[in-house]
């Protein structure tokens, strides 16, 4: 988890890949410890095609069973239909805007928000209520707003570290 924080959680990212990990750890997420996710994330990889949309969108029932029998990921129906599902639906929001980047950053006015907690971050906020609102109407699932929040602060579009917290003015400075 150290590590995690220390370099990775809330780097900007724009990598298309890197961005469909994430929007489906965090759905896997759901209900669970994100230190959970984390520990089983090289499982979700090799399971899920290194996060290759176009290959997890062609997931068939077959490959659901075999999902399902992986003791290595979290072994909910739901979550994996919707992986696959969600899989189909990058695939339309990447044609539709050219990349899932330019389509996810515009909630943010396509440049990190920098905010300024000392505790008490928020589950969720407006932005994440309007991700999540678009997400769903575009039939993405697993995207509630404190998922779509997460997702914000693991790939960067928010910098919700701390202000005492060393990363915080790393990350500003970016």
């Amino acid at each position: 988890m150290i590590a995690y924080h220390d370099h990775e959680w809330g780097v900007p990212q724009h990598d298309d890949r890197v961005l469909f990990e994430f929007l489906i750890l965090e759905g896997a997420q759901a209900g669970l410890s994100w230190s959970t996710i984390l520990n089983k994330r090289e499982a979700y990889r090799k399971a899920f095609s290194k996060f290759n949309p176009a290959r997890v969108a062609k997931y068939d029932a077959n490959k659901v069973r075999e999902l399902l029998a992986n003791e290595g990921i979290v072994r909910n129906r739901l979550k994996i239909a919707a992986a696959i599902g969600n899989a189909r639906a990058f695939l339309a929001v990447q044609k539709e805007f050219r990349s899932f980047d330019n389509y996810i950053w515009q909630f943010t006015g396509g440049r990190p928000k920098t905010n300024k907690w000392t505790k008490n971050l928020p589950a969720q906020t407006p932005e994440s209520e309007a991700m999540s609102k678009d997400l769903l109407k575009r039939g993405f699932r697993f995207v509630g707003p404190t998922i779509c929040y997460a997702f914000m602060q693991a790939v960067g579009m928010v910098n919700d570290h701390l202000v005492s917290c060393f990363r915080y003015k790393e990350l500003q400075n970016l």
